[in-house]
């Protein structure tokens, strides 16, 4: 496709999704529109900084390649426990559980190691620093923001701990929408692996990417907040790392970070399964019933070329969400597209990272621009789940802010998807 033409439905999609999240506002004449223009030159910046300049793309390709080893110190302990279990041979089911999940666990205990050596809140700090000076926002919005990009959605606002009960409507939308527009890094490390499979190359290309989408989601996460919230008060500007450490030493962390990362694991994998024996449950209720009776079943086999063999949820999140995927500047097997962002968005970014590596291993969705828009598309925790985990998980921090942050979870999520989609479009302008 020509250049031209990416930047001009990339620049479509960027106005389109902006829109919806205008139509969502609380107070659209309250816009700080200079803001919005910042955080999308941000992401801009971002993106050509990493994606188009070569001194940038080495330096994330050597963190990516951290990443990809960090797969490969995780396989030697899988092998140490499960053996032949995590061969790459074995079917997915057997990878998934040996191989994949724990991957979460080693990367949770590496990240409270780093956390309590004081490594992690370094790095924090350089990026709120240039999103407070460039954005004009509040120290705690910013530090969170940037937390995000390397912890989850309910590990971040303990840097901003001590300023949580005293955060304003504004604030406090925008740390929910942060929190949903980006990623954990120990759930980041086993897309790579779901993504790339044994391929080192493969594995490579997508670790940059789910990087790049990590960082430029962070200043979309919160022009989009500040669209849907526009900040009228007087905030503390003061940006601050709180000293709170995980552990009394490092190795307490480490035990720390292990304990949260099997949690962690358990819960995917237990919501992996209820989500899918869920599914099969609605599939054979649409197809065996209403496209059974009606005759709808062969209908959407001839008119999908067979690529949906009955009426099920995936075809009609295909329908529904294709229109957003044409946005982001896919143009072909668009209902596959829609497919996967629908399950990401009513169900969870992991299930539809699994399908997405499915369509990809199998060559239903061959379109390799297609595949990298929506790795951009998907990196995000905004599913309606994780609203519930963060009036639960910040709710217990701040207690005073429950019913806030219950009010603001519909937005919320829709300001995490349209933080997600936005990157998406910066990214589909520069591939």
């Amino acid at each position: 496709m020509d250049p031209l033409i990416n930047v001009g439905r990339g620049l479509l999609g960027i106005l389109a999704f902006i829109g919806i999240a205008w139509c969502f506002s609380s107070n659209r004449r309250a816009i700080p529109w200079r803001l919005v223009g910042t955080g999308i030159a941000l992401q801009i910046v971002f993106g050509i900084l990493v994606l188009r300049v070569d001194a940038v793309r080495i330096a994330i390709d050597a963190v990516g390649t951290f990443f990809v080893r960090i797969l490969d110190f995780n396989e030697a302990g899988s092998r140490f426990l499960f053996g032949d279990l995590v061969d790459a041979s074995k079917a997915w089911g057997f990878l998934f559980a040996f191989k994949v999940l724990p991957t979460i666990i080693f990367f949770s205990a590496l990240t409270s190691l780093l956390f309590y050596l004081g490594i992690l809140q370094r790095v924090v700090f350089a990026f709120a620093w240039v999103m407070t000076k460039t954005m004009k926002l509040s120290g705690a919005e910013s530090l969170n923001a940037s937390a995000n990009i390397f912890l989850g959605q309910t590990e971040s606002p303990l840097l901003i701990r001590p300023y949580l009960a005293g955060l304003t409507r504004s604030e406090l939308m925008a740390v929910m929408v942060g929190g949903l527009a980006t990623i954990a890094g120990a759930v980041m490390v086993a897309y790579i692996g779901m993504l790339g499979g044994d391929d080192r190359e493969s594995q490579l290309m997508f670790a940059k990417h789910l990087l790049t989408a990590s960082v430029m989601s962070a200043p979309a996460a919160l022009l989009t907040a500040k669209i849907l919230e526009p900040q009228t008060e007087e905030v503390n500007r003061n940006l601050e790392v709180p000293r709170e450490r995980i552990g009394a030493n490092a190795l307490e962390a480490v035990a720390n970070g292990t304990t949260d990362g099997l949690r962690l694991a358990v819960n995917v994998g237990a919501m992996l399964l209820v989500f899918t024996a869920m599914i099969a449950f609605v599939n054979w209720i649409l197809s065996a019933g209403f496209g059974g009776w009606t005759g709808f079943n062969a209908w959407i086999a001839e008119s999908t070329g067979g690529r949906y063999a009955e009426f099920s949820l995936q075809y009609i999140f295909g329908l529904l969400f294709a229109p957003l995927a044409w946005l982001m500047g896919i143009d072909h097997q668009l209902l596959l597209a829609g497919q996967i962002i629908g399950e990401k968005t009513i169900l969870n970014e992991f299930y539809a990272y699994g399908t997405l590596a499915g369509m990809k291993n199998s060559g239903m969705l061959s379109d390799p621009r297609a595949q990298v828009i929506l790795t951009y598309a998907l990196c995000g925790f905004s599913n309606i789940a994780s609203v519930g985990i963060q009036v639960g998980g910040i709710g217990a921090l701040a207690p005073n802010q429950r019913a806030t942050l219950a009010q603001l979870g519909f937005r919320a999520l829709i300001g995490g998807s349209i933080a997600c989609f936005l990157t998406a479009c910066v990214a589909s302008m520069l591939i």
